[in-house]
C-alpha cells in the first residue's frame, strides 16, 4: 500500500506549511488548497485517502465543503478550528465528519489522528468478520453494511462504532467503551461526540427501513436494537 494521499484545505498559508511539513515527515503525500472551492476542485479530480478541512475558511467553509463531499463519497474527514465550542464539533460531526482539532494544535496530535482514522478505515483482514443481526448485515473485512439488502454508506467512525455493537449484539456499551472501541484506549473525546455519532447511524438506518438501530440505555450507554429480527 502506498503513501496515504491526504487533501489540506485551510486558507491560512502558515498552517499550511506547518501541516504540509507534518504530514511529509510522517511519510504521507499532501495536496494544499487555499479554500474550499480550490479543494473540492481537487477533491473532483483525485484520489485521496483522508482530508483535513478548516471549518473558517471564506466563501465555502469546511462544514459547507464536507456536505459536497458527502453527496459523493464516505472520504474520512478531520475538521480544523479556531473555535473551542461544543456546537462547532457537534456540528462537524454531525454533518459526516470523523474528527475534530482546535487551533492551535500540535502537529503531532494531527499526524496521530490522521493515523488512527486512516487505521480504522483500513482494518487488517480477518477471517469470519461478517455479522448478521435481525436484517442487519455488517463485513467488517469488505467495510460493508447493508439492512435489508439496502447498503448504508458509514463514515469511518459510524462504522467502528456500529461494528463494536454489532459484535456483542446484548452488550450494553458505556460511552467511555465506545470511545475505546471507535478512538481507541485514552483519547480525548466528549461523550457529545458519541452521541453526534450515534444519531448518524441511527438516521442512516432509519432511511432504509431501520427504527430501532441502537437502543439508549438510560444512565448506562447504548446497545444494538433488534434491527428488524426478534429481540
Amino acid at each position: 500500500m502506498g503513501a496515504p494521499s491526504i487533501l489540506v484545505a485551510d486558507d491560512d498559508p502558515h498552517i499550511r506549511d506547518v501541516i504540509d511539513f507534518a504530514l511529509r515527515r510522517a511519510d504521507m503525500v499532501p495536496t494544499m488548497a487555499r479554500d474550499g472551492g480550490e479543494a473540492l476542485a481537487l477533491f473532483r479530480r483525485g484520489r485521496f485517502d483522508l482530508a483535513v478541512l478548516d471549518v473558517g475558511m471564506p466563501e465555502m467553509d469546511g462544514l459547507a465543503l464536507c456536505g459536497e463531499i458527502r453527496k459523493r463519497s464516505q472520504l474520512p474527514i478531520l475538521f480544523l478550528s479556531a473555535r473551542d465550542e461544543e456546537v462547532d464539533r457537534v456540528l462537524g460531526l454531525e454533518i459526516g465528519g470523523d474528527d475534530y482539532l482546535t487551533k492551535p494544535f500540535s502537529p503531532r496530535e494531527l499526524v496521530a489522528r490522521i493515523k488512527a482514522i486512516l487505521k480504522r478505515s483500513r482494518p487488517a483482514p480477518e477471517p469470519d468478520r461478517s455479522h448478521r443481526h435481525g436484517r442487519l448485515v455488517l463485513d467488517a473485512e469488505a467495510r460493508l453494511v447493508a439492512y435489508g439488502g439496502a447498503p448504508v454508506a458509514l463514515t469511518a467512525l459510524e462504522f467502528a462504532i456500529l461494528a463494536a455493537l454489532t459484535v456483542r449484539p446484548r452488550t450494553v456499551f458505556t460511552r467511555d467503551h465506545i470511545l475505546d472501541a471507535a478512538y481507541g484506549v485514552g483519547a480525548a473525546v466528549s461523550d457529545r461526540t458519541v452521541d453526534s455519532h450515534v444519531r448518524n447511524i441511527r438516521a442512516k438506518l432509519a432511511a432504509v427501513g431501520c427504527r430501532d438501530a441502537v437502543e439508549t440505555v438510560h444512565g448506562v450507554g447504548f446497545r444494538l436494537g433488534a434491527c428488524g429480527g426478534d429481540t
